[in-house]
């Protein structure tokens, strides 16, 4: 995405996503994509999705610069279409996230979840209004993604939960119960930016131990997918990130901000899970743990066709 005063200025693959691409030997594949990432509005299908939905993650940067991805939790209805490119989000990030009261006109990236049926819903535009009601969306792209990799769930309000009684913990060193989080989870979120093209928000799943932590690093093996390297592409630009990870059992949230890196050179070793040699490698710089409002998990299945573990 490519703004200039808030308009779509550009569209398709930008330089990054086209060098990944062609690294990865995909450039043709890709290529057969590229009209998804054309202006569309949020009319008929788009709406009617996004009316029913209660999770989604937005990637923007605080008030310091710093890249970030927040969980944002409502009951159906609370992402609202109100003009085929106005998206209306009726909340607000929790108390004490690190994009609470994040500046608005600035660019940012959302992915909608439909976790019980596989499906996601990425958008990209720019955060024109914030406000104590929720925030306000200028969309230029919205676009599906395929059900790969997506853990079935079911999320349920959980009325009982008070999280705003505790005070999320910032820190820089992950903690032994943040270890343990990463090292069991099958899900998180990816944030990414590029300096022309916006903010992108997208998803990662795998079998419980996918992502690997060292030290205050973690890594993940790239996984085969629809070979456009929306987020792979913006790294190739911009190494600045931000990781999301959301124990749907207790509600507990782990947001990491820090800068990332592809690793190209890893086929056949243990943890090329996706066999395609492909790794990132995040550092993590500036870390907040909390917990989710008001929603849990009731059923969970994983996804059947997840990569072993290697």
């Amino acid at each position: 995405m490519n703004m200039q005063n808030g308009q779509l200025a550009d569209w398709g693959f930008h330089d990054g996503e086209l060098t990944v691409q062609r690294r990865a030997g995909v450039r043709a594949d890709a290529e057969r994509l590229t009209g998804m990432l054309a202006p569309v509005g949020l009319r008929g299908g788009v709406a009617g999705f996004l009316a029913d939905r209660t999770f989604a993650v937005i990637t923007a940067r605080d008030d310091a610069g710093s890249l970030w991805s927040s969980p944002l939790i409502g009951e159906p209805g609370f992402l609202t279409v109100t003009s085929p490119t106005t998206l209306r989000i009726r909340t607000n990030v929790a108390h004490g996230d690190p994009l609470d009261a994040a500046p608005a006109g600035q660019p940012v990236g959302l992915v909608v979840m439909e976790f019980a049926a596989g499906r996601r819903l990425r958008i990209n535009g720019t955060l024109t209004g914030s406000d104590n009601d929720g925030l306000t969306v200028e969309v230029e792209q919205a676009y599906g993604n395929c059900p790969q990799y997506i853990q079935q769930r079911n999320l349920a309000p959980n009325p009982g939960s008070r999280p705003d009684l505790e005070e999320p913990r910032s820190d820089v060193e992950l903690s032994g119960e943040d270890a343990a989080q990463i090292r069991s989870a099958d899900t998180f979120f990816l944030g990414t930016a590029h300096p022309t093209r916006g903010k992108d928000a997208s998803h990662r799943g795998g079998p419980a131990g996918f992502v690997r932590l060292e030290s205050n690093d973690v890594w993940w093996p790239d996984y085969p997918g629809n070979n456009m390297f929306n987020s792979f592409g913006n790294l190739t630009i911009d190494p600045t990130a931000a990781l999301l990870f959301v124990d749907f059992d207790s509600g507990r949230t782990l947001q990491l901000s820090g800068i990332a890196s592809i690793e190209w050179d890893h086929r056949g070793e243990a943890g090329d899970d996706g066999h395609t040699g492909r790794r990132a490698h995040f550092h993590t710089e500036r870390l907040v743990a909390g917990h989710l409002p008001g929603i849990r998990q009731t059923e969970h299945h994983f996804y059947p066709r997840n990569p072993a573990i290697t």
